[in-house]
């Protein structure tokens, strides 16, 4: 039985915010490819009033 135990939990807060970012591209790159650029800023426009109407909870 092992008796050590870890201290605290691994701090992934880097590689989530990494993965976040990469996720935005390929996907505002879809979109672009599909619907043209005026549709990524629309997306664009709509997930930042969808994170400001979050922070204001």
């Amino acid at each position: 039985m092992q008796t050590d135990r870890p201290t605290s939990a691994p701090n992934y807060t880097n590689a989530t915010l990494w993965m976040g970012f990469i996720n935005l591209l390929w996907i505002f790159g879809l979109i672009w490819s599909l619907f043209g650029l005026l549709a990524v800023i629309a997306v664009g426009w709509l997930l930042n009033l969808g994170i400001s109407r979050l922070r204001r909870t």
